[in-house]
This record gives structure tokens, C-alpha cells and sequence, in this order.
């Protein structure tokens, strides 16, 4: 079989800029490498491949229009689960993603700051709203005069740079001086340890710290975030979202999970495990680890574009950069066959590498 053989690099040179935008896109995956086995080996997300075992849900669940009052308690348990004092300060929304592209119409400003290289989404949406886009190499260029709001991505994806609570509350507090906003967004903060969360310090005004579900939980097909903020931004948020933002499959699954910390501390225990046995893969196959978080590792290579292809041909996506050619960042395999096929892919790639 094609998966079994060595490929060369001159099989296949597609333009690969269809799949450095997001993680993911394995229509285009497809698409590029039509004769790649089947089925695809998805790595590219950072969604954890040991989902949570959702079980039975009601059937009002499904022909009911959401509940109020459950969504109420969703947001409850939401922010028992991330440490927040009360429970007027946590909106739930289809997806953190939904929120990101809110925000700038919420919150208009001129001047935004961006801490480092990370998630996209956050740049597009705020330059799309017409703001004038600054990223910053420190903490302390956040909260210049002229910025209106400041974006940190903790732990920074794809690097996985964490800062200091402190030092947020601090950028805070100066932003505060002139009404600047900052926004955190802690979509890979759950399997953190130890935790180092914005939300159980928040003050009640010039923060949002952002919480996604599906990555930890392994449901991003559910669309299910949070926005932790004071509670004048809160009914912002909530106005801006309307009736049944939420579906009442999501509400169910959502306040079911939250609850179960238990599954939680045992499945971050598990992928701190995985993570090193993932790192060790890939520094037998030449792979330098960058940095990361127990769902996802950045590594660098100079011969990562190459090395994306040859694992496409395979069946086995992960995430390249259009900014940074050398990067390419692997998620973690759910399962033994997914271990064992990403095991023998990277073989093939230390063998060849061997050879020229």
C-alpha cells in the first residue's frame, strides 16, 4: 500500500496555502492529496482525540427550543468549573470562535495590540472591523496609550507561551487608566497544570477572558465557549447573542461535562502522558520541539514543508504555517492505531531523511 512505501519529495508540490489558515480542512486535505489512504489521520487541531463520553441526552433536548433556565445553569456550572465568583459573569455562545468575531463589533476601537504570533482569527476579525493592528513582543507594549484593546492568547497557540495572571492584572489595571479592554483567550487552558487562569481573579470591569469546550472535551462539533467578563459586558454579550444561541443538545452535553471533574483531571493526566510519548516520536524523527501544551506540540524543521507532504501522502495531516515555513504543529493521536500509524509514518520519514 501507498502508506507503507517511501515517498519522495517529487511525488507531489501542491500550493499548500490552502491548509496553513486553520487546522482541520481535510476537505482540502483531500483535495490536494487525492491518492493519500483513507481513512485521514486528523492531527492538525489540538482537539483532544479521547472525547468525552456524552451518553443519553432527552429528547426535549432535541425538539424543544433551548431552555432558559438551563442555559442558566449551564453558565452556573461553567463557572464553578473555571473559578468564577458569580454566575452573571459567564455567557455561553456557539463556540469561542462566534465570539472572537463579536467582539469588534461590541467594543469598536482604533488601536489594537496583539501579544506574539498566534491564533489568526483574532487579527482578522479586529482588522475586518477597521482597527489598526499591532503585535507586540511584551507584556508592557499592551497597555501603550494609544491601545484601546489587548489581546493575549494563554497558553499562546502554537507555542503554548504562558503569562502570568499577575502580570495580566497588571496590563489590566494600566489599560484601565485610559478605558482599554483586555481579552484572554484561554481556549487550551483546561489541561493546564498548574492552572494558570485569568478568570477566578477578574475584576468586574476591562477584561474577557474567552473559554472553548470542544478542544478539551474532544466535542467541537457541538460549538459550545464562554466569555467570563464583568457583568455590564456580560449583558452586552448576551443581548448581542440573543434567544437560543445555545442548542439544547450543547446545553446538556455542556453542564454534564463541566460537572465531571473527575474525567477531567484523569484525561489531564493521561494527555500530560501522551504528550511525552508524542515528543519523543517526534525527536527520533529529527523533529526540534518548539514548545506547546498537552494537546498540541510545535516543532520546527528545515525540512518541515517537505515533511507535511510526505505525511499528506500518507493520510496524516497536521499544521503547517504559512508564516513560519519551518513550523509544523502535531496534535495528539486518539487511540493505539492512531499512535501506531503517526509511529510508522515518522519511521518512514527518519529512514529517508537517513538516505539523503
Amino acid at each position: 500500500m501507498r502508506s507503507n512505501q517511501l515517498i519522495s519529495a517529487g511525488d507531489a508540490n501542491p500550493d499548500l496555502s490552502a491548509l496553513a489558515g486553520h487546522g482541520g480542512n481535510l476537505s482540502g486535505a483531500r483535495a490536494l492529496f487525492p491518492e493519500a489512504p483513507l481513512p485521514w489521520l486528523d492531527l492538525s487541531t489540538g482537539i483532544n482525540g479521547g472525547s468525552y463520553p456524552v451518553g443519553p441526552l432527552s429528547e426535549e433536548s432535541w425538539t424543544r427550543l433551548p431552555d432558559a433556565d438551563a442555559l442558566a445553569d449551564l453558565e452556573s456550572t461553567a463557572g464553578r468549573a473555571y473559578g468564577v465568583s458569580s454566575p452573571l459573569q459567564t455567557v455561553a455562545a456557539p463556540g469561542s470562535q462566534s465570539l472572537i468575531r463579536m467582539l469588534p463589533h461590541l467594543v469598536p476601537c482604533q488601536q489594537v495590540a496583539i501579544l506574539g504570533f498566534g491564533y489568526q482569527e483574532h487579527a482578522i476579525a479586529w482588522t475586518s472591523a477597521g482597527a489598526k493592528l499591532h503585535v507586540v513582543g511584551t507584556a508592557d507594549e499592551l497597555s501603550d496609550s494609544d491601545v484601546d484593546v489587548a489581546v493575549v492568547i494563554n497558553p499562546n497557540n502554537p507555542d503554548g507561551r504562558l503569562v502570568d495572571p499577575r502580570i495580566l492584572l497588571q496590563v489590566t489595571a494600566e489599560l484601565a487608566r485610559h478605558n482599554g479592554l483586555l481579552i484572554v483567550d484561554e481556549a487550551f487552558m483546561d489541561v493546564i497544570r498548574p492552572a494558570a487562569s485569568l478568570a477566578p481573579f477578574l475584576p468586574e470591569e476591562g477584561v474577557i477572558v474567552l473559554r472553548s469546550f470542544g478542544k478539551t472535551y474532544g466535542l467541537a462539533g457541538i460549538r459550545l465557549g464562554f466569555a467570563i467578563t464583568g457583568r455590564y459586558l456580560a449583558q452586552k454579550l448576551r443581548a448581542a447573542l440573543g434567544p437560543w444561541a445555545v442548542s439544547g443538545p450543547a446545553i446538556a452535553i455542556g453542564k454534564r461535562a463541566l460537572a465531571d471533574r473527575r474525567w477531567l483531571d484523569e484525561t489531564v493526566d493521561h494527555l500530560t502522558q501522551d504528550v511525552k510519548r508524542l515528543d519523543q516520536l517526534l525527536i527520533s524523527a529529527g523533529f526540534t520541539i518548539i514548545g506547546g501544551s498537552p494537546l498540541f506540540r510545535l516543532t520546527g524543521s528545515r525540512e518541515a514543508t517537505s515533511r507535511f507532504r510526505r505525511l499528506a501522502q500518507q493520510g496524516i495531516l497536521v499544521r503547517p504555517f504559512q508564516e513560519r515555513v519551518e513550523w509544523l504543529r502535531f496534535g495528539i493521536p486518539g487511540g493505539e492505531p492512531a499512535w501506531e500509524r503517526l509511529d510508522r509514518a515518522l519511521t518512514q520519514l527518519s529512514q529517508l531523511r537517513g538516505l539523503l
